[in-house]
């Protein structure tokens, strides 16, 4: 069967994602400058904006048929790639460079975020039919986000928090793939949507905090948590 023609324009578009997939790198870089300079702020900032081009790039992919537009390239290689890097190794690498933990317990625990993570990333599973991610999903630029800008955990706390959540990268709980679950699917985006504008304005007043902030962001944890529990447990 011969392959169907695609013209100059579709090829354009089709390219263009795999740019735009690709330039998340490229906020991931400035972050880790940012994280250099301990700028906080500009480092969370830049994370932010790559969470934001992943989670529209399949959205374009889909739009432009990429898949079937330049069927030598495999858009869902470039994204592993990028997501490692932007949600594990350099998060790792910010927690790294905080005082978020006692001295002697810094390096241990970052050498344990990037460990179970690259673990994980070989977990057959890892995605459940592109709705759940089985057990905790490599979102550490998350937990970092909530360990600098939201919790205000003493060193033993910020401790525990990794070493749970270690843990739970390899317990067999469904957590919600926002952008393609079905169930309660506008609900899980909106709440996404809220989230990622709170998390912006809450990253540019630091380190002046507002408590109504943090509360949309502790609220938003609280309904993917519940999400998680009636998807793994409470599912009929």
């Amino acid at each position: 069967m011969s392959q169907p023609k695609f013209s100059l324009i579709q090829k354009s578009l089709a390219w263009f994602v795999h740019i735009f997939t690709a330039s998340g790198i490229l906020a991931g870089f400035m972050s880790i400058l940012a994280i250099n300079e301990k700028d906080w702020q500009m480092a969370m900032f830049w994370l932010i904006v790559s969470l934001f081009i992943d989670g529209i790039d399949g959205t374009f992919a889909r739009l432009f048929k990429v898949k079937e537009v330049l069927p030598l390239m495999d858009g869902k290689n470039i994204d592993y790639v990028i997501d490692f890097a932007n949600y594990a190794i350099i998060p790792a690498y910010f927690f790294y460079s905080t005082e978020l933990v006692e001295e002697a317990w810094r390096l241990p625990l970052t050498f344990l975020i990037l460990m179970v993570s690259a673990i994980y990333y070989g977990k057959e599973g890892m995605v459940e039919d592109e709705q759940y991610f089985i057990g905790f999903p490599v979102l550490w630029n998350m937990v970092v986000f909530y360990l600098v800008f939201v919790f205000e955990f003493n060193a033993l706390g910020n401790t525990l928090m990794i070493l749970t959540l270690s843990i739970l990268h390899f317990v067999p709980i469904k957590t919600a793939y926002p952008s393609r679950s079905k169930r309660f699917k506008f609900m899980n985006i909106g709440v996404t949507f809220i989230a990622i504008l709170t998390m912006i304005l809450i990253v540019f007043s630091f380190p002046e905090r507002n408590i109504w902030m943090s509360w949309i962001m502790i609220l938003s944890l609280g309904y993917f948590t519940g999400l998680a529990i009636l998807e793994t447990w409470l599912k009929d």
